[in-house]
């Protein structure tokens, strides 16, 4: 029913409209109120805000999964990014034989469209291939109503498999950056698996909040290269009032993972409650 009127509203008003009234009911539905568009004070509320008025062009090119790698050697270096094997918009073209027995497919345009092979020798290579023509076909912005996905060139990668030993996955250790300085750190694991989060204050202090999903059953130790990853996150923010961060700790370096202006679009519903208000206070917007 919920996609279906999201259907009905996107056909029939205009698109700045028909985001806002979109933006507004799930906002609604996961709060239990409709945001503060003319003054956001919480964390949710400001990320709607800036899906809906914030125009800057950076944001389309740190969305862009592509575009971001040159950003990322422009304030990093090129040592923090994983190998890419190949990059394409036709993806009958993909040289499965050149590639290594593991590796990443994800498309350019898009967040959480990802395929993991973990031996090529296994993998069907027409379903692959017919997976990421679907993933061309779509524009993100209509599923998330983020404006900057909108405009990027829908691409397929092929990147480095990259672990850290914790699962299929490595453990997604995400900054969030407010006018530069890491203040908020929270860690995901079991993607895939039995996906579980816990936050922290920086450097390492263990809150007890709850970000959308279970927290982990024991607290975390400290990432081995945490003075790298904050180090890191706080250059590729450089110049942002907030954006967040995402890196991944091995036992050799840190790789970087993505940079994300609009956390799950203003979804993420916390536990205390308070936290949102916490979070807001932090990010004082530009």
């Amino acid at each position: 029913m919920q996609r279906a009127l999201e259907r009905a509203v996107k056909a029939v008003l205009p698109e700045q409209v028909a985001s806002m009234l979109i933006l507004m009911r799930r906002h609604k539905l996961i709060f239990g109120v409709y945001p503060n568009l003319l003054h956001p004070v919480t964390y949710n509320e400001k990320l709607v805000h800036r899906i809906l008025f914030d125009r800057r062009p950076i944001w389309a090119r740190l969305q862009d999964k592509y575009a971001v790698r040159e950003y990322v050697k422009e304030r990093i270096g090129e040592q923090a990014l994983t190998r890419l094997y190949w990059v394409t918009k036709d993806p009958a073209d993909i040289p499965f034989d050149a590639l290594p027995d593991k590796f990443v497919v994800k498309p350019t345009h898009a967040s959480g469209w990802i395929v993991l092979v973990q031996d090529k020798t296994r993998l069907n290579q027409r379903e692959l291939v017919g997976t990421c023509q679907r993933w061309l076909r779509e524009n993100f912005f209509h599923c998330s109503r983020e404006r900057p996905y909108k405009s990027i060139v829908p691409r397929i990668m092929i990147e480095e498999y990259i672990n850290d030993g914790t699962g299929l996955v490595p453990r997604d250790y995400k900054l969030h950056v407010f006018d530069g300085r890491v203040e908020i750190i929270s860690v995901m694991a079991g993607r895939f698996q039995d996906i579980r989060c816990t936050v922290h204050r920086r450097p390492w202090t263990k809150l007890d909040i709850k970000w959308g999903m279970e927290q982990l059953d024991a607290d975390p130790a400290p990432p081995r290269h945490l003075e790298a990853m904050i180090e890191y996150a706080e250059a590729l923010a450089k110049g942002l009032d907030y954006v967040r961060v995402d890196l991944y700790d091995t036992a050799d370096k840190v790789y970087f993972g993505e940079l994300t202006p609009t956390p799950g679009a203003g979804t993420f519903a916390f536990e205390p409650r308070e936290f949102d208000n916490e979070m807001g206070k932090l990010w004082s917007m530009s």
